[in-house]
């Protein structure tokens, strides 16, 4: 069992910056692979990032690329989301969530942990 629990959503305007935290606990943190996702009102939940276990490799939706860094470390059992140049368009409760092997890594239902996600809210 894994338990994940976020933090640093909150409100900013269009243009700052948020870093999102999700700190692990339970399992060895190194063998899982750490996604985020995020969830509009009325939305599905879509795919924002992915990290594989040693933070080898990173993958970005591509509303988000070029804005969001991903990024971990193993030794703190956390994974953090960089947000720059926030848009309004980007307001939603971002969820980490944590997955063994690495294929399929944009859909959701491949991830066996979530975390209970915290709101992030950009004003215009």
């Amino acid at each position: 069992q894994v338990e994940l629990v976020e933090s640093g959503g909150g409100l900013v305007q269009a243009g700052g910056s948020l870093r999102l935290s999700c700190a692990a606990s339970g399992r060895t943190f190194s063998n899982y692979v750490m996604g985020w996702f995020r969830q509009a009102p009325g939305k599905e939940r879509e795919f924002v990032a992915v990290i594989t276990w040693k933070g080898g490799i990173k993958y970005y939706a591509d509303s988000v690329k070029g804005r969001y860094t991903i990024s971990r470390d193993n030794a703190k059992n956390t994974v953090y989301l960089q947000m720059d140049s926030l848009k309004p368009t980007d307001t939603a409760a971002y969820y980490c969530a944590a997955k063994s092997a690495s294929a399929y890594y944009d859909r959701s239902n491949t991830y066996n942990y979530w975390g209970q996600g915290t709101q992030v809210t950009v004003s215009s």
